[in-house]
């Protein structure tokens, strides 16, 4: 059954998760759009897991008890991939998390050669390989995770140029060549990676299949709370929280806005 004008709350621990919320916001143009940045925290992939569970269990209840949302959208691996048995076990509020899209890239691969760029968090996850054995046994799979990607991703929506030797040093590791074969899939298991794509693919060593998960997220919310019941609502009814107000710059509020997210508020969370 479709809901007419649904709140969703898309939820990341930064700014990756825009690259969700543009997707989902084309499948159902007619919800309002809730966009929770946990940036006090950021990034993730730093800390203790029980800590990351208890944050994040606390923040998002605080979050639907005040916003009412219909569906909660986890827009960030290294949560998904931890916390969502927590959150579903605590709310009665529908969840769809965000898992390394292993499958559509074992399925998309012909050199049976994949890469996965990945935080920390998500690559020593039990969950993450998992998906390698049951989805990717066949093939060699490169899994990396770039020190300071996310946060590259996050300079950049903030107005601040992109290093391509960076951005290179960064991604390389993924591409490997053996046996004349090499990497033709690459699986963006970070949010905020795809805000870097166009950066990606400039320095890349050789053209590959980008494997980006926000398309399947969109589609998993139009299965759970239907296809589109109306009128667009005004972008003024969307809103960008964060828990922190630093690097909150001009060109990062301009970017917000061309998400669809004029209103940008600080909160705080007891």
């Amino acid at each position: 059954m479709s809901l007419a004008h649904p709140v969703i709350l898309v939820f990341d621990s930064g700014l990756g998760g825009l690259t969700v919320l543009r997707e989902i916001q084309k499948a159902r143009p007619d919800a309002r759009y809730v966009y929770l940045a946990d940036n006090a925290f950021f990034p993730y992939g730093d800390l203790p897991e029980t800590v990351l569970i208890d944050r994040v269990v606390t923040l998002i209840g605080e979050m639907i008890t005040r916003h009412r949302p219909d569906l909660v959208v986890i827009a960030c691996h290294t949560a998904s991939t931890l916390v969502l048995p927590a959150l579903r076990a605590a709310y009665t509020t529908p969840f769809i998390g965000t898992v390394p899209a292993i499958k559509p890239a074992a399925e998309t691969s012909r050199s049976r050669i994949i890469g996965i760029l990945a935080t920390a968090g998500t690559a020593k996850r039990d969950y993450t390989r998992a998906l390698i054995a049951e989805f990717a046994g066949d093939c060699k799979v490169i899994i990396h995770s770039p020190m300071q990607l996310a946060a590259h991703a996050e300079a950049f929506l903030r107005g601040e140029r992109v290093d391509n030797a960076a951005i290179l040093a960064d991604i390389a590791p993924c591409f490997i060549e053996e046996n004349s074969r090499r990497t033709d899939t690459l699986v963006l298991a970070c949010t905020h990676y795809p805000l870097l794509l166009d950066a990606f693919k400039r320095v890349a060593p050789w053209p590959v299949t980008w494997i980006d998960p926000a398309p399947a997220i969109a589609r998993r919310v139009v299965q759970l709370i239907g296809a589109v019941m109306g009128a667009p609502v005004l972008a003024s009814e969307n809103s960008a929280l964060f828990t922190s107000d630093a690097a909150l710059t001009v060109p990062l509020s301009a970017a917000l806005a061309e998400f669809g997210l004029p209103v940008i508020k600080t909160v705080t969370v007891d």
